[in-house]
């Protein structure tokens, strides 16, 4: 899924510097990361909101199903996710690569992104500044209330369940993607769209880290919670722990 390629994007460049005891990078592979990372970024939402619609099409629609989410239509959906991730990745690289930086070398962040750039430009940033925003409305806020919509039409159809234990079979199908959605779409909202006062480059980094770090690691654990397996063993653990 792309929150964990946006965590290999970003990690690995951290702990070679960690190791090295040193805090560089070239301005080429800084323009790289960035390019990487607004792929991936740029593919999430519109990754939640297909996921949004095989859940509506599971439960609301469970007899056409299998025409709603045939292969072909799922192979489509997949590819206008990369496309939309790398259409979002192109517009701020062009952006991004025609800035000047004067004397300026040394950016406020722990990896290269967009916003961090922008701080330390020395030219007119009001392009990139539009384009961020015109592309949170488009790429984050429209697949946002898709989702939303798909899960009113979903809770009006759970409710109408009157099968024992449907309801909660149900629920529990769409709560870890609710979850998810909340955490990575919520720290994208505040990574790409916080005040320029007011707001400190510990706060910055905080934000940055649950949104690239954080919710990528938090990710397996929140869909395993799911597996009975999982579940039987974490009882165990904490069975033996209790003894």
């Amino acid at each position: 899924t792309s929150p964990a390629w946006t965590f290999t994007v970003v990690v690995p460049k951290i702990l070679i510097n960690f190791l090295r005891q040193e805090n560089t990078i070239s301005y080429e592979e800084c323009l790289v990361q960035a390019f990487f990372l607004m792929v991936f970024v740029g593919c999430e939402p519109a990754l939640m909101a297909v996921m949004a619609y095989d859940r509506y099409a599971a439960i609301c629609r469970p007899l056409h199903y299998s025409l709603l989410m045939s292969k072909r239509v799922c192979i489509q959906l997949a590819s206008a996710t990369w496309v939309c991730g790398f259409l979002v990745s192109a517009v701020h690289s062009a952006l991004a690569s025609q800035l000047s930086f004067c004397e300026v070398n040394q950016i406020p962040h722990i990896f290269c992104d967009v916003p961090p750039l922008l701080q330390i430009a020395c030219s007119d940033t009001r392009a990139n500044e539009l384009a961020t925003h015109i592309m949170s409305l488009f790429v984050g806020l429209f697949p946002f209330l898709f989702i939303i919509l798909s899960y009113i039409c979903i809770l009006a159809s759970v409710l109408q369940i009157r099968a024992k234990g449907g309801s909660r079979k149900a629920f529990s199908t769409c709560a870890s993607h609710l979850i998810v959605v909340i955490l990575c779409l919520g720290n994208a909202f505040l990574n790409y769209n916080k005040p320029s006062a007011g707001y400190s480059l510990e706060i910055d980094t905080l934000v940055s880290a649950m949104f690239v770090i954080v919710a990528p690691l938090l990710n397996p654990l929140i869909y395993s919670l799911r597996n009975k397996e999982v579940k039987g063993a974490f009882r165990k653990v904490l069975n033996k722990r209790t003894d």
